[in-house]
């Protein structure tokens, strides 16, 4: 009895042995913290590892206390308006360049740049080919680099649309300015009217290019900011709008002799 006894408890004392080496084999992992060599790991104690694991993988650090990213936009409201600058200086300077072309009821040198000579098969503006300067309010003069274009340039002005009859001096030519009629002052005017539409046009489609900018980029700006630069790029429109108002007021006051 006694031996049978014993025998009972040797075999009780290696069972808890191996449920004990059975129980830390499930709970220990690899050195090397991966899951390999875990397969003897119960399926729940699995997935709730795996589970903590992805959760530490996927965390994001936070700029701020909301959670929201911070990013750095860079500043686009020098070069729009640098460029709409550009734009618009462009368009008051050719319209200047335009009303320089129409006559008046004085003698200007400008006037006569518009006029192509042909020399040699070659057609040039007259400014390039002669110079020309005010003899008095109403009289001309141009000189001819090559005293052997005077014909062509004499024919070159007698074909604008100026009404200008020059008569040949020496090396020179002549050119008398005749006053205007009301007429020519009507037409004259409505000319200016419509160049002025012409180049305003210009000012506005440098404009809207500039906004159109803006919109694209304005869902990485703060909206003050998208205002902001809207409103400046208004105010800049209206600066040159009136620059171009006011030479084509001047420019009608001259025609008109006023």
């Amino acid at each position: 009895m006694a031996l049978f006894l014993r025998r009972g408890a040797a075999l009780a004392s290696r069972s808890i042995r191996a449920a004990a080496a059975a129980s830390t084999a499930v709970h220990r992992l690899p050195s090397d913290g991966s899951l390999a060599g875990a397969g003897a790991l119960a399926p729940t104690k699995l997935f709730l590892l795996e589970s903590r694991r992805g959760f530490a993988k996927g965390k994001k650090s936070k700029d701020n206390g909301r959670g929201d990213t911070v990013q750095d936009t860079p500043d686009i409201g020098p070069t729009v308006k640098s460029a709409a600058t550009q734009q618009m200086e462009a368009s008051v300077v050719a319209l200047s360049r335009e009303l320089s072309k129409l006559r008046t009821g004085r003698a200007s040198p400008g006037m006569l740049d518009h006029i192509i000579v042909e020399t040699a098969d070659v057609k040039v503006p007259l400014n390039r080919v002669a110079v020309v300067s005010v003899l008095d309010a109403h009289t001309l003069s141009v000189m001819p680099y090559d005293p052997s274009s005077m014909k062509s340039i004499e024919h070159a002005i007698i074909s604008s649309p100026l009404g200008i009859n020059p008569t040949p001096d020496g090396n020179r030519i002549i050119a008398n300015i005749p006053p205007l009629t009301k007429e020519n002052v009507q037409a004259l005017c409505k000319v200016v009217t419509k160049s002025a539409e012409d180049f305003k046009q210009g000012i506005r489609r440098a404009r809207q290019k500039a906004l159109d900018t803006i919109k694209k980029s304005s869902s990485g700006m703060p909206k003050d900011d998208v205002k902001r630069l809207e409103k400046e790029i208004e105010e800049l429109t209206k600066k040159f709008i009136k620059s171009a108002d006011d030479m084509c007021k001047a420019k009608e006051k001259e025609i008109s002799g006023n």
